[in-house]
């Protein structure tokens, strides 16, 4: 079983909601809950809040991935997955919820979990600005150069 490495500090806005919580002792993602019920016909997506508001430390993120379950089943996904929580954010979690199913409409059920937050420790870069880069392999070589794919 893994042992919680980091605490954060957490604010239930809807007291009536789980808190998010780990299906298995080995998971990574931790289930997060919609606050509201809403009905996503295919192809439309909704902004679901969680009730949820986090403390993260210094030097961490808040990483909230869609669920495969939803996503295998269902065709639902996060649009900007995985969508960003800063350590400095103290607002409420919302995910952007996409139905891709095109012929389904999918009802998300007030409690139902609907997608996972998974907390990484990040580095801060210092960017420093220069005039050429060193040469690799791979070069300019960008999206699909290793695959045939060629840009219009």
């Amino acid at each position: 079983m893994n042992e919680p490495t980091i605490s954060v500090k957490i604010k239930m806005l809807d007291p009536d909601l789980p808190v998010p919580s780990y299906a298995h002792p080995s998971d990574a993602g931790a289930d997060l809950h919609a606050r509201e019920s809403a009905v996503l016909q295919p192809g439309e997506r909704a902004l679901i809040r969680t009730g949820l508001a986090i403390a993260l430390p210094h030097g961490y993120v808040g990483l909230v991935h869609p669920r495969s379950g939803l996503a295998a089943k269902h065709g639902i996904t996060v649009v900007n997955a995985p969508g960003t929580v800063d350590a400095g954010y103290r607002g409420e979690i919302m995910v952007t919820l996409l139905n891709t199913d095109n012929t389904n409409a999918f009802e998300v059920k007030r409690g139902d979990r609907i997608a996972q937050l998974v907390i990484q420790k990040v580095e801060l870069a210092q960017f420093e600005q220069v005039q050429t880069l060193d040469d690799t392999a791979r070069g300019t070589g960008g999206f699909g150069s290793t695959g045939g794919f060629t840009a219009n």
